[in-house]
């Protein structure tokens, strides 16, 4: 009796109200459009404005406890006790957990961010746009922004997720990392609350995601077409059906199916895409670039992470790296739940190898071949910035792509590295909202329902298309 597995049961408390919520918030937007955008906004700025020293001293605070726990004896605790076998290799933990935490977001933003600073920088950069100055600000915020402090606000969550679950053997629940903190009195009273809460902003966060990596491919393939293919409702809503018919099938199958084999393809083609931008760019320069711009962020580092542009009152701050703290801390527990799962049977050092060290590190060598390309030929007059503000932020990358050599073969290799990469980040946390509105679930046996993961992918996926459709690029 003893060994008897417990039955798996929806979580209806835990699954309905983020979903009502969803539905309630995609009727008010296609009902009254212009006063949702408008009211969320003046909130989010608020948010910003007030909470700005809050976002930087728990951001910084997350990286200070990380590299505490990694160099002390807590660094040799084994998540699941000392005789805990992984679930899954260490190499294929690595590419997944990589292929989780950044690579959308890394494809998108690497050519498009720093143009955005080299042209628009802060009050503070006193030589003005396009100066050196402006380019190694931007650099080093890129660095700040993409590297060691985002990486230690996920880290951190999964540490606490994976202790809790496997060594405590509490519920599998976002809300159940309170339980060291708050005891198990308050903790069960609103961990359903919690976790709510959480579904909802990830709901959210996703759909926009898939938005934005729907228009990233098919921009790229409007460009290598040469506009056979055209930029409109129908081109999106191909795309988006496709990535979405995809990350369904991955999560359906399982953490050791597709999300492991289509998240080490997916890292495959990250190295082959990086070599070749490397070797086909300005190497020279990308090496320089990459250097200088790692000792700035080095050297400037805590007065980045503690700036708040309230000195300069321009509110630059407010709408990058504060901007980018909160979008970390909104994915940070859906993604803490899924790494936290994920690392049964290793250490607390090489957890935090996997989820810290290496995806930092691949960060900043990511940033300094597409940014530092991206800058050198804007440079040389090749009218990136140009082309972003004509056809939006995906466009960027293109205009880059498109001046490097054999770029006729770079292209496809970016767009098949794009579509994997939306995919591969998807499944995971299709895979991780599944688990968390299913009771029932043991250390040996996570795995939710089928039907959870296509309700979710089917419910996200159609909240992006809906908008896209209504909206075009404003509704992400």
């Amino acid at each position: 009796m003893g060994n008897e597995r417990k039955k798996k049961r929806i979580r209806w408390q835990v699954l309905l109200p983020p979903w009502i919520v969803v539905i309630a918030v995609l009727v008010l937007n296609l009902t009254n459009y212009e006063v949702f955008v408008s009211s969320m906004n003046r909130l989010i700025g608020w948010i910003l404005k007030n909470f700005a020293w809050m976002f930087n001293s728990i951001s910084l605070a997350s990286l200070i406890l990380v590299i505490v726990v990694y160099l002390s004896p807590m660094g040799r605790i084994r998540f699941g006790g000392a005789k805990a076998k992984p679930i899954i290799g260490y190499t294929s933990y690595v590419w997944i957990v990589l292929c989780t935490i950044m690579g959308a977001g890394l494809m998108l933003w690497a050519c498009a961010e720093p143009m955005s600073h080299i042209h628009h920088p802060p009050a503070n950069i006193a030589a003005g746009p396009m100066s050196g100055e402006a380019i190694l600000w931007a650099m080093e915020t890129i660095m700040l922004e993409w590297t060691f402090t985002p990486m230690a606000i996920y880290a951190l969550p999964a540490l606490l997720f994976a202790f809790v679950f496997y060594n405590m053997r509490k519920d599998f629940s976002i809300g159940s990392m309170l339980h060291p903190l708050l005891g198990d009195r308050v903790t069960v009273r609103w961990k359903r609350v919690i976790d709510c809460v959480c579904l909802f902003c990830l709901c959210m966060g996703m759909a926009s995601s898939l938005g934005s990596g729907v228009l990233l491919i098919v921009e790229g393939v409007s460009r290598f077409t040469g506009g056979a293919v055209q930029v409109n409702a129908g081109s999106w809503s191909v795309c988006g059906a496709v990535i979405i018919l995809c990350y369904i099938l991955s999560a359906s199958s399982g953490l050791k199916r597709g999300i492991k084999h289509l998240s080490t393809l997916n890292s495959y083609f990250y190295l082959v895409l990086g070599l070749v931008v490397f070797l086909a760019g300005p190497t020279a320069y990308i090496l320089n670039l990459c250097v200088e711009s790692f000792g700035a962020y080095l050297s400037d580092f805590f007065k980045l992470s503690l700036w708040t542009s309230s000195s300069e009152g321009d509110g630059w701050s407010l709408w990058w790296p504060q901007f980018y703290w909160c979008t970390w801390l909104t994915w940070m527990p859906i993604s803490a739940v899924f790494l936290g799962k994920i690392s049964r049977g290793y250490t607390v050092r090489e957890t935090l190898n996997a989820i810290f060290v290496i995806p930092a590190l691949f960060s900043v060598v990511w940033m300094a071949l597409f940014s530092g390309t991206s800058i050198n030929f804007e440079l040389q007059g090749f009218g990136i910035n140009a082309a972003m503000e004509a056809s939006g932020t995906a466009a960027a990358s293109y205009a880059m792509l498109e001046h490097l050599p054999a770029a006729i073969l770079i292209i496809p290799l970016f767009l098949l590295t794009a579509f994997i990469s939306y995919v591969t980040s998807a499944d995971s946390n299709i895979h991780a909202i599944s688990s968390l509105c299913t009771d029932g679930l043991e250390e040996d046996d996570t795995e939710s329902p089928v039907s959870l993961k296509i309700f979710w992918g089917a419910t996200i996926g159609g909240l992006c298309l809906i908008m896209l459709q209504a909206f075009g690029i404003d509704g992400m």
